[in-house]
């Protein structure tokens, strides 16, 4: 692991490039995840324990499903890693980093992190979760990365509201969205920067962040050293990393990644009927309501008599109201306890003593929002394979 200081200087980030350009020395054993070819190296980046590799450029990780049993913060150096462009900033300068706000403004600013760390500080506990986490489960398969149900992770994040930096710029009238864009780039011309956009009205809703500390650290240089876009609620496309340019427009954005890119349909629950493709699509944008169990694996061989079941529940902001399971395969349903509430945005750890006796056993977790959402006993399909909340099962055998 990089010496923190080290890494503020800059020294680090050599080390990070060349970790990252010699993949197959980074291997240290291999996972089978639950579907067809779901066979995937472990492997060992700077600043991360050993995790599950997707793709090495750009890089992508998804954090081992059993991290999440070790509470609800999960730690900076197993959070996963999520990228669609390959030509990542070593060569930063965080002495030299600025932040650019431009656009539909009054005074257009060029902040330095020293500048940003001055400024009154808040804090926010909030789930990260890419937008194609669970996708390698969807029936009929879709096309993208084939995620299990690793790629997310709540953390602590400490930074700067974007309304604080949006007053001291001052939005003109007639604004309507704000972009972000990141100092990660595409290695090709013809590949589209990824730039995102929000609605002016949610970027200034005082809870969007600019954050730069992470669980009481610095962020991490896979997770965005040294700011990046915290989006509560919102799927994890909008949590710009490496952010270095804030531009106000008057329009609505028509950029691949906000026009053309993660887009799900706009129909009721955002599902089509599998196979078929959507009349209308709408940009991706809050969580769906999900929980699970995270104290006992799929396939577990377990000792009959008690057992106490654990586990997590999320949603896009409305908060959790109850976590149900069953250990009957959904027939009979029992309200857990829930722990302790860091935040509408974060996990919910949850905890429920069962007894089992032998035989085989279908468990079952079920969530409900404070506004009503549950979970849906079927999956929802969608070409993109986005939103999976399906009530998820967990098959045990006991003797």
């Amino acid at each position: 692991m990089l010496d923190r200081r080290d890494l503020l200087k800059g020294a680090g980030l050599a080390a990070i490039a060349a970790t990252l350009n010699s993949t197959k020395a980074l291997a240290t054993d291999t996972v089978t995840l639950p579907f067809v070819n779901g066979e995937r190296p472990l492997v060992k980046y700077p600043q991360k324990r050993p995790m599950i590799g997707l793709t090495s450029r750009p890089p992508q990780l998804e954090t081992p499903f059993a991290v999440f049993n070790d509470g609800p913060i999960t730690a900076n150096n197993a959070f996963f890693v999520r990228y669609h462009l390959s030509d990542l900033p070593y060569n930063l300068d965080p002495d030299k980093f600025t932040l650019e706000v431009k656009g539909r403004v009054d005074k257009p600013l060029k902040l330095s992190l020293r500048d940003i760390r001055k400024m009154k500080a808040t804090e926010i506990v909030a789930v990260n979760q890419c937008s194609g986490n669970s996708r390698g489960f969807f029936e009929p398969r879709v096309a993208g990365g084939q995620l299990a149900n690793g790629a997310m992770g709540n953390a602590r994040w400490r930074g700067v509201p974007l309304k604080t930096v949006l007053a001291m710029a001052g939005v003109q009238a007639g604004a309507k969205q704000v972009t972000f864009n990141g100092m990660d780039g595409p290695a090709s011309d013809k590949t589209p920067d990824f730039i995102k956009a929000l609605d002016l009205e949610h970027a200034t809703d005082g809870e969007v962040m600019l954050a730069y500390g992470m669980n009481g650290e610095d962020l991490p240089f896979l997770n965005g050293f040294p700011l990046r876009l915290i989006v509560p609620g919102y799927y994890g496309t909008y949590w710009v990393k490496h952010l270095n340019e804030i531009t106000v427009i008057d329009s609505v954005y028509d950029g691949f990644w906000m026009k053309s890119a993660y887009r799900i349909p706009d129909t009721p629950n955002n599902a089509v009927e599998p196979g078929t493709a959507p009349k209308a699509t709408i940009p991706i944008n809050r969580f769906t309501i999900r929980s699970f169990i995270t104290s006992v694996p799929d396939g577990a061989k377990l000792k009959k008599g008690g057992i106490t079941l654990r586990g997590i529940a999320f949603d896009g902001g409305k908060g959790i109201k109850e976590v149900a399971v069953s250990i009957d395969g959904g027939k009979t349903w029992t309200n857990a306890k829930l722990g302790k509430d860091l935040g509408k945005y974060s996990f919910r750890e949850w905890q429920l003593p069962v007894k089992l006796t032998t035989g085989a056993y279908e468990l079952k977790v079920r969530a409900t929002s404070n506004s009503g959402e549950t979970q849906p006993d079927q999956p929802r399909w969608n070409p993109a394979g986005y939103l999976r909340n399906v009530v998820e099962t967990v098959r045990v055998t006991v003797a």
